[in-house]
């Protein structure tokens, strides 16, 4: 479904700079918070296309993304969409009803347990869900729901990736897992663990990483669409295509091997094998990965 060019909307927020309301609102809340580095506190990312519609994305200051909902005809459009979701989620999230409180986690707290048909006693036994979610919560009292999504975000993917599972698998304890994971950044080193878990996983079950990104990008696009929060969404658009390249990469670096294989087979028949021009197969290269101490929460 498209929208109309050019609506009263449209010219309403170009004439508001939605953009610069968003750079400015962030600014501010830095300078509260004594942090003085205000450049690039929002992040854009256009995706590329060759016409519309077109996308944008917008990453906030502790990692909260948003994209345009609305069809584009433009980038500029497309980037001042974005900018509107974010700046509305920015504000709504500093009303008092977004701040984690005692009565915030009740009531939380008592909701799971009615739609997961559970008990409140479980609420005190971090080895329960209901348990594990209330004592996440209770670490985050304080602070804004959207700050709580931002650490959930972590737990989300570990989901998603079946390393909670191998925790389970290991016997650590709930509680262990919050706590470690509730002070580690998604960063680069987590992305790389997980596209070799699924790396593994491509090679036990070729097509997998293609399926799963289509997957995952029909997620992103469904999600971005209906306005959400899309950092969940879009981490594991971005580990696949991480972990499709290096499966890619690997594919074509075994063709080279095989074409260079058969030209030494050619040469040998022919009577004309080169001495030393033979590879060690032992030392081809191969991407692997090693665990090691603090870094075993990458599980295959």
């Amino acid at each position: 479904m498209t929208s109309i060019p050019d609506s009263d909307d449209d010219r309403a927020f170009k004439d508001l700079n939605v953009v610069g309301m968003l750079h400015q609102f962030w600014e501010q809340k830095q300078v509260k918070g004594a942090m003085v580095e205000t450049e690039n506190l929002v992040v854009y990312e256009s995706i590329p296309s060759p016409g519309p519609p077109f996308i944008c994305y917008v990453t906030l200051p502790g990692g909260s993304c948003f994209g345009n909902f609305k069809y584009c005809y433009t980038k500029a459009e497309a980037r001042r969409d974005a900018a509107r979701v974010a700046l509305m989620n920015s504000t709504f999230n500093e009303l008092p009803c977004r701040c984690i409180t005692p009565e915030f986690i009740a009531r939380s707290v008592e909701e799971a347990v009615i739609t997961t048909s559970g008990n409140m006693e479980d609420a005190s036994d971090p080895g329960t869900s209901i348990g594990a979610y209330c004592l996440m919560l209770q670490s985050n009292t304080g602070k804004t729901m959207l700050e709580f999504q931002e650490i959930m975000t972590v737990f989300q993917l570990l989901h998603w990736n079946g390393t909670l599972k191998a925790f389970r698998e290991r016997r650590c304890s709930r509680q262990e897992v919050i706590s470690y994971y509730s002070h580690q950044r998604l960063d680069e080193c987590m992305r790389s663990h997980m596209a070799l878990d699924w790396l593994q996983r491509e090679r036990q079950r070729p097509g997998l990483l293609s399926h799963e990104l289509q997957l995952a990008l029909r997620e992103l696009a469904e999600a971005r669409q209906a306005g959400r929060e899309l950092r969940f969404y879009k981490e594991k658009k971005e580990i696949l295509s991480l972990a499709l390249s290096q499966a890619n990469a690997e594919e074509l670096e075994e063709e080279a091997w095989r074409g260079q294989e058969t030209g030494l087979e050619y040469l040998t028949h022919g009577g004309h094998c080169i001495e030393g021009s033979m590879v060690d197969p032992s030392e081809h290269c191969q991407f692997y990965y090693q665990e090691s101490g603090s870094d075993q929460e990458s599980m295959g």
